[in-house]
């Protein structure tokens, strides 16, 4: 199976759907309002993420390739490589920071209700980047250890963990209130994409250095790694199109910018929490 025919066959068909619908929502005027995210700046939101995904990922996947941690089947490419990677790797952040960002908004107009309303929760900003932060030094800890197993891994939490951790100090509590939104947004677009992965890596279109991964494989195919890999990734492009959706996210923002992440101060630049409101 090619790069390309893996992502006409896997990405194309869902992705063409939610494109249609997005577009026939937008056409009728079915608002976000219901889970608490603004309607107008949704695809602008999607495109920026999509802009963040090939500025951030592109320097780290291609550190992968250069040193051999995953490599791609040259007859199942085009053989058009910008730096060590293929333009079909390119091709695959755009289209799934789509997919999951169209899948967010899908599921936000047709599927769930509006979250409960819940006051500002200062303590789980501070303390969920605490907790991804000891992860973090524990993956940086495995990679200066020389370990050679724990090598993909270890880049994958290096890298993906410090954007999460941004993400939850400036709305943990934001991300909690929609965490049935979220949650389901998350789990499925990574179940999909690693099955997608699984039978790709079965095809021998990519192949992940076996002595440079842990000896775990999901159905005797699937590294765990990639697992962790599509899981956060999933997260990165959902919890930042939330964030930048969420109608409480303004003021969140106008707080922070005066340096008071989570005080008392900052608390008292935010709407006040009222349970008629469904923007606190």
């Amino acid at each position: 199976m090619t790069y390309f025919g893996a992502l006409a066959l896997f990405i194309g068909p869902p992705l063409v759907a939610l494109a249609l619908l997005t577009l026939a929502d937008c056409r009728r005027g079915r608002p976000l309002a219901r889970t608490g995210l603004r309607s107008g700046p949704a695809i602008a939101v999607v495109l920026v993420h999509v802009a963040i995904a090939l500025i951030y990922t592109t320097p780290w996947d291609n550190y992968l390739v250069a040193t051999g941690v995953w490599w791609y089947n040259p007859a199942l490419v085009t053989g058009v490589t910008i730096g060590w990677v293929p333009i079909e790797e390119y091709t695959f952040f755009v289209v799934q920071t789509l997919l999951s960002g169209l899948w967010l908004l899908a599921l936000s107009r047709h599927v769930f209700p509006a979250p409960p309303v819940e006051p500002p929760r200062p303590a789980l900003r501070r303390a969920a980047p605490l907790a991804l932060g000891a992860v973090w030094l524990a993956a940086a800890g495995v990679l200066l250890s020389g370990w050679d197993s724990g090598r993909y891994l270890g880049l994958i939490l290096v890298w993906a963990l410090p954007p999460i951790m941004l993400q939850f100090v400036f709305g943990a509590d934001m991300l909690w209130r929609r965490r049935a939104l979220i949650g389901t947004a998350i789990l499925s677009t990574t179940a999909y994409l690693a099955l997608m992965d699984a039978l790709t890596i079965g095809s021998g279109t990519w192949t992940i250095d076996p002595a440079q991964s842990l000896p775990v494989l999901i159905g005797g195919v699937l590294p765990i790694e990639e697992l962790v890999f599509f899981l956060l990734t999933n997260v990165l492009i959902t919890f930042g199109v939330a964030l930048m959706l969420a109608e409480e996210g303004p003021a969140r923002l106008r707080a922070l910018s005066g340096g008071r992440l989570g005080g008392a101060a900052a608390l008292s630049k935010q709407p006040k929490f009222d349970k008629s409101r469904q923007d606190v």
